[in-house]
């Protein structure tokens, strides 16, 4: 691992949602039924932009094959037909904890805080390079270890919630982990000045407080 490899796995090692103390609390079995609903609620805000921001990776990237590569991302999300894909996984786990799946579309309840927080990242990647869009994305690097753990904390603590609901979490734990060595490899690539390089680590910083954020609102309104 070169340094600057190095230095991008210590931001969200530092600073990634892990260490939040609302996912602290949830893993924990601390959080009541209503502050869990809420974040489910509030997190589909976040998940149903993820084919958005992608969209507007994909348009910066330069040949077929990297379009071919990040075009997944997007139907990993989107699907490839009706009741499919990640958005359709995240309505199904609403729907296990109590939530209608018309109130999470509504987008009604979705606090100020976390519009703000995903207005942020995806207005990053319309308007920031390729290289800053895809190196936000390296919060991936964390996401299958906490998928592992949201797994094992739900079916212990949250015995309420159906495993199909589940679906969601264990997809992203292979997800995940190829999204993220993708888009390190494209990172390492494309950063070889300091500047880039600079440039990069900022992007995955703002991206990490963006999550941050977004669970500050739903820990602040729920409690």
């Amino acid at each position: 691992m070169n340094d600057f490899e190095a230095e991008l796995r210590a931001v969200p090692e530092r600073r990634y949602h892990h260490l939040h103390p609302f996912n602290l609390r949830m893993h924990a079995g601390e959080l009541s039924r209503d502050e869990l609903r809420g974040w489910i609620l509030n997190r589909f805000h976040y998940q149903r932009h993820i084919p958005v921001k992608d969209a507007f990776i994909l348009a910066k990237l330069t040949t077929p094959e990297l379009r071919r590569m990040w075009l997944r991302r997007i139907q990993d999300h989107d699907g490839t037909g009706p009741g499919e894909g990640g958005i359709e996984r995240w309505l199904r786990l609403g729907e296990a904890a109590g939530l209608d799946r018309d109130e999470l579309l509504s987008g009604e309840g979705v606090l100020p805080g976390v519009r703000l927080a995903v207005d942020g990242y995806v207005n990053l990647c319309r308007n920031g390079s390729a290289l800053e869009a895809v190196a936000a994305s390296l919060t991936e690097l964390f996401a299958p270890d906490l998928m592992r753990t949201r797994i094992a904390a739900f079916e212990k603590h949250y015995p309420w919630i159906d495993q199909e609901g589940l679906r969601y979490f264990q997809v992203r734990v292979s997800q995940g982990g190829q999204d993220s060595r993708e888009a390190l490899g494209l990172v390492l690539d494309w950063a070889r000045s300091r500047t880039d390089q600079e440039r990069a680590v900022a992007a995955l910083g703002y991206k990490c407080d963006v999550l941050w954020a977004l669970l500050d609102a739903v820990d602040g309104a729920y409690r």
